[in-house]
C-alpha cells in the first residue's frame, strides 16, 4: 500500500464539522459527540498509519490489520469527497453571487429564507449535514478497533524504528561508465573483428542473414547492460564505421509493428504511423537498410512464449536480411533463453557475453560517487567511507544497487543513518536477482512519505515510458500528493519540481537529452519500474484487452482496449481517483461508455482520454465529475467541448492534444471563466483568446498569447488581478486606448512573472506617442527573466528600460520590427543577460549606449547568444565616447550572427569564447580579426555568406589555434582574395566535417589547399564555373580517404564534374541539383551508395534512366539512385 495522507483530511473534517454545526440547534449535540470521539481517536489512528506505512511486512503478516487499514483508507477517501463537495458548493455560491444571477430580494424574503434554512436543519434534512454525519460515523466505526492495533504497533516499535530522511542537498551525479572499460572494449572489438564481415558471409553461404552478426549481453537486472551499450552506441554515433545506427528498447509484451516503427523513426527522424500495414513497415525498413552496414541494438528483450516470440521476431528481423556485410545486432536480456531464441531466428550460433557484477573496488567507487555527490571533501569522512566499504561487500557488485544505495546514503552524512543502512535486513550478502530487488525496496522505504506516493503513482505508466517533469508534477498536484507550501513565494509546481528532482537525484529516474526537439525526458530503469508496481499493486493497474480486473481497492487505472465490456466493469471501483483511457472502438460505443464512467466514477481527480479520430464530442455528463482537477483530452476531430465543463470548479489543469481547427467562437463553453482554480490551460489555435472575461481565471499561470479587442471582456484590464501568471503574451496592443488603460493591467504587481511578450499586430502607421505611453505603463516586475517586444512603433523605448534596476534580472531579450527606434536601452549592463536578438530595427545606430557617465566598462558580461538582423543604420558597437576594455566586450559570447548590417564596423577582435560565427548579407567588414594571444580559438562553426566587402579571412595565420573548427561556409563573397598566410614552420592542418563554398578557387587557398580531412563538401551558387581546372581536380585527391558526401547545387553553367571523383574511395553520397548544362557523369567510385540528380540537362536523365539508359550500367553498382529532371 503506497503512502497516503489521512491526518490532514481527518483534521479538516473535524474542524469543518464543528464550524458547520456552529449555528445548529441544541439537539445536534449527538453530532458533536461523534466529532469529539473522532478527535480523540485521531492521534491513535495516525500512530498506527505512520508506523505500518513504512513496514509492509507487518501488514503482510497481519491480514486483520491490513483489512482495517483499507477500511480506514476508504472512509478517509469518502470524507475527502464530502469536504470537496462543500468546497465545490462554496465556489458555486460565490460565482452565483458575483454574477448576480438572482434578483435582490427584500429584507423580509431574506429573513424567510433564513427561517426555512434553519427549519430544514432542525428537521435534519440538510444534505450537507447528512453527508458530514455519515462520513464521521463511518470513521468512528472503523476506529473502534484502533486500540487493538495500537498495542500491536507499540510492541513492534521495539524491534522496528521508523526511518526518517533529512532535507536533500547536492546535485545529480554523472552517470559515468565505472568499472566496465574492459567490457566496453570487448564489445567494440567484436563489432570490428573480421568474422563479422567477409569471413562470416563466405562461411554461411546462402543463409538469409549471412551478412549479420549477433552478440547477446546477458545479465541480471541492474548489472548495467543498458548503460554499457549506451556508451558503445554513443561512441559509434561519432564514427563512420556503420552506415546506419538504430537503438530500440523492446521490453516485455513487445509489438512487432512498434519495434519496426522504432527502427524507422531512428533512421528517418520521423515516426511512421502504426496504422500502416505490417507489410508496408517491413518494406520501408528493407529499403532503408538495403546494402547498408548497420548497427542495431535491441535493448531489454524478454521471453514470453517461445514459439510465439520466434514468429514475432522473424517478422521484425526479416527486412534486415538485405543489409551489407559487417552489419551487427547487439541484444541485452536477463535470460539466456532469449539469446538462444534470437540466434535461432537468424540461424546463427549463439554468441553471448555474460555481464557479471563489478569488482568490489569498482562497486565502491560507483557507490561513493552517489553517496558523496556534491560533498566538497569526501576523504574527510573516513568513518563513513569505512561503512561504505562494508555496505559494498553485501551488494555482489550490482551497479544499480550501488547507485540507489548511494542515493539513500547521500541524504544524510550522519554516521547513525549510514549504520542503519548497513544493518538493514534489506542489505544481505550473496545477492541474487530477488535480493537486488529488496535493496531497491530499501531505497523506497527511506523516502519521505510524500515522495513514496509520488513514486508509486508512476507505475500507472508502461515500462520505458518517457516522463516529462512538468506534466508529471501537474498530475501529482491534481491527486493531492504535493504538500501545500508554507512560503507564498513558492507555488505547488515549485514544490512538485523539488520532489521530482529528489527522485532523479536518488536514481529513481534517469535523465535523457532530447537531441531533436531539445529539453530533457526521463525514464525508469525496468527494475525501478517493477518496484513501483510492487509497492502500488493494490492501487495502480494498467489494463489491456484480456486483463482481468482486480479488487475494488484500485485508485489509479490505465485502460487500453477496444472491448467495451472492460469499461462497463469499471463501475466497481468506487474510489477511483485517476483514469487513463485509450479506446479505439467506434465513436458511439465510446460515448455510451463515457457516460457510464462519468456517472459511476465520481471521485475522479485525473482523467486522460485518448479517443479515435471519429470522436467529435465528450458527453455532457462529464459535469458529474465535480472533484476533477486534471483533464487531458486527445481527440483530433473534437469540434466542441461540453458546456458542463464550466461547472468543474475544482479543475486545475486542462490540456487538449492535436486538433483540427474547428470554429473558434463556440469551441469553448461561454462561461469557462467560472473555472477560477484553473492553473494551466493548453489549447491549440489560440482558443484562449476567445474567452470573454478571462480575468476571472485568477489562478492561471500561463497565458501564452492573448489577443486584445476593443470590446468589453477582451480589454487589457482583464489582466489586472491575474497575479499568478508566470508566462504572459499580449497581442494587438494597438487596441489599448490610452496610458491609463495600459496601466490597468498592473504587470508590475505580478510577482511571479518571468516570461513576457508584448506585441502590436502590425507596423501600420499609427500614433507613435500612444505606443510610447502604452509601453511606459506596461512595466513588468523585477523578477522578469525573458522579454520579447514585437512591432512597437515608438521612437524611444519605455522609461523603465533606461534604468538597469527594473530589468536587472533579464536573461533573454528579443526585439523585432521596432521600426522607429533609434537607440537601445543599456542592455550591456544587465548582469545576467544571456541571449539578445535584434531584428528589423532600421534606425538604431549603436548597440550600447553611454551609461552613467562611464567611459570604460565590462559590456555584456554573461551574454552567450547575440543575433543582429536587418539593422541597416547600425554603425558602432558603442555610442561615441564609450569603449570596452580590451577583452571585456562579450567575454562569454558563444554564438554571434550578423545579418544585413551594411554599416557596422568591425569588432576589435572576435570574442575569446566564440564557438559559432555567422555573417550574411552585405556586412561592411573586410576581414575577421582574432584575439592577439596564444590561447586556442574555440570557434567550431564559421559562415560567411553574401558579403561582397570581405577580402580576407585570416584562417591560415591562426591555423595552430583553430583546432576546434569543424564547419566552414564561404559563399557569395566575390572579392575574397585570401584566407591568410601559412607559416612555413607550421605543420598544423584543418580537419573539417563540413565545407560549403561557391568559388572553387577557395579550395586552392591555404589552409584549405592542404586540408587534412573533410567529410562533406558542398559547391553551390555559382553561375560562372564551367569546369574544374586541373589544379582543383588534384585537390579532390587530398580528401579522397575522408570525403563521404559531395553536393553540387545551383551551378548554372557547369558542364562537367571533376574526373577525379572516381578516386574518392570514401565517397558514399553524391547529390547534384540545379546544374542544367550537365549532360554526363564521370566514372563514379565503387564506394558510392546513394546518387541523387535533379534539375540537370534532359540528356543526362535519358542516358542514365532505369529502363534502358545507354549509360545506366556505369552507375549500376550504386544501391540507391534517384534521377529526375525537376529539382
Amino acid at each position: 500500500m503506497a503512502e497516503w495522507f489521512g491526518a490532514p483530511i481527518i483534521e479538516k473534517l473535524i474542524n469543518t464539522g464543528f464550524q458547520y454545526l456552529g449555528d445548529q440547534a441544541r439537539w445536534q449535540t449527538g453530532m458533536k459527540e461523534e466529532l469529539e470521539r473522532l478527535r480523540e481517536s485521531h492521534p491513535k489512528i495516525q500512530a498506527v498509519v505512520d508506523f505500518t506505512s513504512s513496514q509492509e511486512q507487518i501488514r503482510d503478516r497481519n491480514p486483520a490489520l491490513n483489512e482495517w487499514l483499507w477500511q480506514l483508507r476508504d472512509a478517509i477517501d469518502e470524507a475527502d469527497d464530502v469536504l470537496d463537495d462543500l468546497e465545490y458548493m462554496k465556489l458555486e455560491k460565490q460565482l452565483t453571487k458575483n454574477k448576480k444571477l438572482r434578483k435582490v430580494r427584500s429584507i423580509m424574503k431574506s429573513i424567510n429564507k433564513r427561517l426555512v434554512k434553519f427549519a430544514k436543519r432542525a428537521l435534519k434534512i440538510d444534505p450537507n449535514l447528512k453527508k458530514l454525519k455519515a462520513v464521521v460515523q463511518k470513521l468512528n466505526r472503523v476506529s473502534t478497533n484502533v486500540d487493538t492495533f495500537l498495542y500491536l504497533v507499540r510492541d513492534l516499535k521495539q524491534e522496528h524504528q521508523e526511518q526518517q530522511l533529512k532535507r536533500e542537498t547536492g546535485s545529480l551525479p554523472t552517470n559515468d561508465l565505472i568499472g566496465r572499460d574492459d567490457q566496453k572494449d570487448f564489445v567494440m572489438q567484436w563489432l570490428r573483428k573480421p568474422s563479422n564481415e567477409e569471413h562470416t558471409a563466405l562461411v554461411n553461404g546462402t543463409d538469409l542473414y549471412r551478412n549479420i552478426s549477433l552478440l547477446s549481453i546477458v545479465g541480471h537486472g541492474g548489472m548495467g547492460k543498458t548503460t554499457l551499450l549506451q556508451h558503445v552506441y554513443e561512441d559509434e554515433m561519432r564514427k563512420e564505421f556503420f552506415d546506419l545506427k538504430m537503438w530500440v528498447c523492446v521490453s516485455n509484451n513487445f509489438d512487432v509493428k512498434k519495434v519496426i516503427a522504432d527502427m524507422l523513426s531512428t533512421l528517418k527522424k520521423k515516426r511512421p504511423r502504426l496504422d500502416e500495414s505490417l507489410d508496408a513497415l517491413q518494406n520501408s525498413l528493407r529499403t532503408e537498410t538495403m546494402s547498408k552496414k548497420f548497427l542495431l541494438i535491441l535493448d531489454d528483450i524478454w521471453e514470453e512464449e517461445e514459439n510465439q516470440d520466434i514468429s514475432k521476431w522473424e517478422k521484425v528481423l526479416a527486412p534486415l536480411a538485405y543489409g551489407k556485410i559487417g552489419s551487427g545486432i547487439l541484444v541485452t536480456t536477463r535470460m539466456d533463453s532469449v539469446a538462444t531464441m534470437i540466434a535461432k531466428v537468424i540461424k546463427k550460433e549463439k554468441e553471448t557475453f555474460k555481464l557479471q557484477g563489478l569488482e568490489e573496488d569498482q562497486c565502491l567507487q560507483l557507490l561513493n560517487s552517489h553517496a558523496f555527490a556534491d560533498v566538497e571533501n569526501p576523504n574527510d569522512y573516513k568513518r563513513l567511507r569505512f561503512i561504505a566499504g562494508e555496505i559494498v561487500k553485501k551488494l555482489s557488485g550490482s551497479p544499480l544497487a550501488a547507485k540507489v544505495i548511494g542515493g539513500v546514503l547521500n541524504s544524510s552524512l550522519d554516521e547513525r543513518h549510514w549504520t542503519k543502512v548497513l544493518n538493514s535486513d534489506f542489505v544481505s550478502p550473496k545477492l541474487g536477482q530477488g535480493d537486488i530487488f529488496l535493496i531497491l525496496r530499501l531505497s523506497y522505504m527511506f523516502l519521505p512519505k510524500h515522495l513514496q506516493n509520488c513514486f508509486a503513482f508512476c507505475s500507472i505508466f508502461p515500462q520505458d515510458y518517457r516522463f516529462y517533469k512538468d506534466d508529471l508534477v501537474k498530475m501529482w498536484i491534481a491527486l493531492g500528493f504535493i504538500q501545500q507550501p508554507h512560503d507564498q513565494e513558492w507555488t505547488m509546481e515549485d514544490i512538485g519540481g523539488m520532489y521530482f528532482d529528489i527522485l532523479v537525484k536518488k536514481s529513481f529516474f534517469d535523465k535523457f537529452e532530447n537531441r531533436v526537439f531539445g529539453g530533457y525526458h526521463y525514464k525508469m530503469h525496468d527494475l525501478i519500474h517493477e518496484l513501483a508496481q510492487s509497492v502500488s499493486m493494490h492501487e495502480c493497474l494498467r489494463v489491456e484487452d484480456g486483463t482481468k480486473l482486480p479488487s475494488i481497492t484500485l485508485r489509479h487505472l490505465s485502460v487500453r482496449t477496444t472491448n467495451p465490456d472492460i469499461i462497463k466493469k469499471m463501475g466497481r471501483f468506487k474510489y477511483l481517483h485517476s483514469l487513463f483511457l485509450f479506446y479505439e472502438a467506434s465513436n458511439q460505443d465510446l460515448c455510451n461508455e463515457l457516460i457510464e464512467i462519468f456517472q459511476a466514477s465520481k471521485s475522479l481527480r485525473l482523467l486522460y482520454i485518448w479517443a479515435p479520430k471519429d470522436l467529435e464530442g465528450i458527453p455532457e455528463e462529464i459535469g458529474n465529475l465535480i472533484h476533477l482537477r486534471y483533464l487531458n483530452i486527445d481527440c483530433y476531430n473534437l469540434t466542441m467541448l461540453p458546456r458542463s465543463l464550466s461547472n468543474l470548479y475544482h479543475l486545475q489543469y486542462l490540456r487538449l492534444g492535436w486538433l483540427r481547427q474547428p470554429k473558434v467562437d463556440d469551441f469553448l463553453p461561454s462561461d469557462i471563466n467560472n473555472l477560477t482554480n484553473l492553473r494551466y490551460m493548453k489549447l491549440r489555435w489560440n482558443y484562449i483568446s476567445s474567452i470573454c472575461g478571462i480575468g476571472k481565471l485568477m489562478s492561471l499561470q500561463e497565458l501564452n498569447m492573448f489577443d486584445l479587442r476593443d470590446v468589453s471582456g477582451y480589454r487589457i484590464g482583464e489582466l489586472e488581478n491575474m497575479n499568478s501568471l508566470c508566462k504572459l503574451g499580449i497581442n494587438c496592443l494597438e487596441n489599448v486606448k490610452d496610458a491609463e488603460e495600459a496601466c490597468s493591467a498592473k504587470l508590475c504587481a505580478k510577482r511571479r512573472l518571468t516570461d513576457l511578450t508584448l506585441c502590436w499586430s502590425n507596423t501600420d502607421s499609427r500614433n507613435i506617442n500612444l505606443d510610447e505611453k502604452v509601453l511606459d505603463n506596461l512595466q513588468p516586475p523585477k523578477c522578469l527573466r525573458n522579454m520579447s517586444i514585437k512591432r512597437y512603433m515608438g521612437a524611444r523605448f519605455a522609461i523603465w528600460m533606461n534604468n538597469v534596476n527594473p530589468i536587472f534580472n533579464l536573461e533573454e531579450i528579443e526585439l523585432t520590427n521596432c521600426l522607429e527606434l533609434e537607440t537601445l536601452p543599456p542592455f550591456g549592463q544587465l548582469p545576467f543577460l544571456k541571449s539578445l536578438e535584434l531584428r528589423n530595427m532600421p534606425k538604431v545606430k549603436w548597440l550600447e549606449s553611454k551609461f552613467n557617465g562611464n567611459d570604460t566598462y565590462r559590456a555584456f558580461p554573461l551574454l552567450e547568444v547575440l543575433h543582429i538582423d536587418r539593422l541597416e543604420a547600425l554603425e558602432h558597437w558603442f555610442e561615441a565616447g564609450v569603449a570596452a576594455e580590451d577583452g571585456c566586450l562579450f567575454p562569454c559570447l558563444i554564438q554571434l550572427k550578423l545579418d544585413d548590417c551594411p554599416k557596422l564596423k568591425e569588432l576589435p577582435s572576435l570574442p575569446s569564447k566564440l564557438k559559432s560565427f555567422k555573417i550574411t548579407d552585405n556586412i561592411a567588414w573586410t576581414t575577421l580579426k582574432f584575439c592577439s594571444n596564444s590561447n586556442p580559438i574555440p570557434l567550431e562553426t564559421l559562415e560567411v555568406f553574401r558579403c561582397p566587402n570581405i577580402t580576407s579571412l585570416l584562417l591560415a595565420d591562426e591555423i595552430a589555434r583553430l583546432a576546434a573548427l569543424r564547419s566552414l561556409t564561404i559563399t557569395k563573397c566575390p572579392n575574397l582574395i585570401s584566407l591568410g598566410e601559412m607559416q612555413t614552420t607550421n605543420n598544423c592542418r584543418l580537419m573539417l566535417s563540413d565545407l560549403e563554398i561557391s568559388d572553387t578557387l577557395v579550395l586552392l587557398m591555404e589552409p584549405l589547399r592542404s586540408i587534412a580531412s573533410l567529410k562533406r563538401l558542398t559547391i553551390m551558387d555559382n553561375d560562372e564555373v564551367v569546369s574544374f581546372p586541373n589544379e582543383t581536380e588534384q585537390w579532390f585527391l587530398i580528401v579522397r580517404s575522408s570525403l563521404s558526401e559531395l553536393n553540387f547545387r545551383w551551378l548554372k553553367s557547369l558542364e562537367s564534374l571533376p574526373s577525379s571523383l572516381e578516386s574518392l574511395s570514401s565517397l558514399q553520397n553524391l547529390r547534384i541539383q540545379g546544374v542544367p548544362m550537365l549532360r554526363e557523369l564521370p566514372n563514379l567510385p565503387t564506394s558510392l551508395k546513394s546518387l541523387s540528380v535533379g534539375g540537370c540537362h534532359p540528356e543526362l536523365e535519358e542516358r542514365y534512366r532505369e529502363d534502358g539508359g545507354s549509360d545506366r550500367h556505369k552507375i549500376a553498382h550504386i544501391a540507391r539512385i534517384r534521377i529526375h529532371h525537376t529539382l
